[in-house]
């Protein structure tokens, strides 16, 4: 019985020392936070190559800091990790050009990103899709 409520009793000790670690934590970043309003963000810079994690530095008059950010691998460089859009259906497949397009309007600019109101994105026509099509097209007129 005596081993139980040694092991209780410390399990105790050890969550109220990890809540006053987190406590501590809180009330630092609380002394560090500037009275500053008007951040100016730059944007996302990676720590290698053009994705993942990396940092994000702001000034707000002689003050500046760093915040740690995250650049998706799959987002779209043409517009930027900032910007975030809406984008509507593809378009049909354009037989002059061998592609379909499609545009997006802004749905939010993260930390006073300058974005486009709307762009524009295309693709190729995926050869497959239209093979596929005329297949089953054939299966139903036998």
């Amino acid at each position: 019985m005596q081993p139980r409520s040694l092991l209780l009793l410390l399990a105790l000790l050890l969550l109220a020392a990890t809540a006053e670690a987190a406590k501590a934590k809180k009330e630092k970043a609380k002394k560090e936070g500037s009275e500053c309003q008007d951040w100016r963000w730059g944007p996302c810079v990676p720590n290698s190559k053009d994705c993942g994690l990396g940092y994000r530095e702001g000034t707000c008059g002689d003050e500046s800091r760093k915040l740690k950010c995250k650049i998706p691998c799959n987002w779209k460089k043409k517009f930027g990790a900032d910007c975030k859009y809406k984008f509507e259906s593809w378009g049909g497949c354009s037989a002059q050009t061998g592609v379909k397009t499609r545009s997006g309007v802004l749905k939010k600019a993260l930390y006073n990103a300058q974005c486009e109101e709307v762009v524009y994105v295309s693709k190729p026509c995926a050869a497959k899709m239209k093979a596929k099509a005329k297949a089953k097209k054939g299966k139903g007129k036998d």
